[in-house]
């Protein structure tokens, strides 16, 4: 459940930073950064909210993108359709509104892998469980190569069978608890520690990044940060290398050495706001390609209301102890957004 919101936080703390930079700059990047931050705020009012990232590209783009390619390492059309097509959708919805919300107040969580044809793969988590399923034959297809039908299954994991059908199954949350126990670290970072990180790294975005505002046709604000990508990472973890002890055991802070490798070229995130509301976020990758031949890579994240977040009534409960296990495709790395 906390791996679900951890992406909506990500987006919510990129805006704000972007918006607290906007304060130390000219009265328009201060108009422009206090709209994105109000946006982001109404979100969290919000009880319901769900979104997609998906690229708003054509599969083209990607493979001019990846240009010329040694033999056999060239990317697959099929690879390059799959990409653009496949859609991550994260939906949440609480009892109270989001920003005040802990775990007892959420209803449901979820997220949704899609493709161009449905569903790739999807769990939720509601109440005392998490539920998963997978469209095994899509995968397969998309992943070139076969995936084991629920005859070939070892002796020990006929539980997967109804997996390897694609339907549902749940598994109890304190179950998970209690066999993930054995793991070094949780992960987490301590609110502390998260205010620490907040802090450094406004500071920088307040040296780096400047703001515009663009007013839409139709009646669509658009709001555009723009920095030095080099120099907004190099400045960042700079500032985040004095917190290492206080990050989860295992992290590792590229070295200036590494950064000097990350492109030197303005990048711009898009932000748009309908009535005042944060409707969605773009930023062009093909920016940061050395040559982009002439193609657009836009990551878009729009936002919208969530999605189904109920408990599927079908599903079949699996043990935690061996839905843990090297067979499971969720958790032995062989889906996509497997954990």
């Amino acid at each position: 459940m906390t791996a679900l919101r951890k992406p909506l936080t990500a987006v919510g703390c990129t805006a704000v930073l972007f918006a607290g930079a906007a304060a130390c700059g000219t009265v328009e990047n201060l108009t422009a950064g206090q709209k994105v931050d109000h946006a982001v705020e109404a979100l969290g009012e919000k009880k319901s909210l769900s979104f997609e990232l998906a690229l708003d590209a054509e599969p083209s783009a990607l493979t001019k993108l990846a240009g010329e390619a040694d033999p056999g390492e060239e990317l697959p059309p099929e690879l390059a359709k799959f990409l653009t097509g496949m859609r991550v959708t994260v939906s949440v919805e609480s009892k109270k509104p989001l920003a005040d919300s802990g775990e007892k107040d959420l209803v449901g969580t979820g997220m949704r892998i899609s493709g161009a044809d449905g569903v790739l793969v999807e769990y939720r988590a509601v109440g005392d469980f998490t539920y998963y399923r997978a469209d095994m034959k899509a995968l397969s297809d998309v992943m070139g190569f076969p995936f084991p039908t629920a005859d070939e299954l070892p002796e020990g994991e006929k539980e997967f069978k109804r997996i390897l059908e694609g339907k549902w199954v749940k598994v109890d949350n304190n179950e998970l608890e209690t066999s993930g126990k054995g793991a070094s670290g949780s992960g987490e970072i301590d609110t502390k520690t998260q205010q620490k990180i907040l802090k450094a790294v406004r500071g920088v975005f307040a040296r780096e990044v400047t703001f515009s505002s663009k007013e839409g046709s139709d009646g669509t604000e658009r709001i555009i940060a723009k920095a030095s990508f080099r120099h907004l990472l190099t400045g960042v973890f700079d500032k985040l290398r004095p917190l290492a002890d206080d990050l989860p055991a295992g992290t590792e802070l590229p070295t200036g050495k590494d950064l000097k490798d990350a492109p030197d070229k303005k990048i711009a995130v898009d932000f748009s706001l309908k009535n005042g509301d944060l409707t969605r976020v773009s930023v062009d990758l093909a920016a940061l390609a050395e040559d982009a031949k002439g193609a657009r890579l836009p990551l878009v994240l729009t936002f919208g209301e969530a999605a189904d977040v109920s408990a599927p009534s079908d599903a079949t409960e699996v043990p935690a102890g061996e839905f843990a296990g090297p067979g499971n495709p969720f958790t032995g790395g062989m889906l996509p957004g497997g954990f």
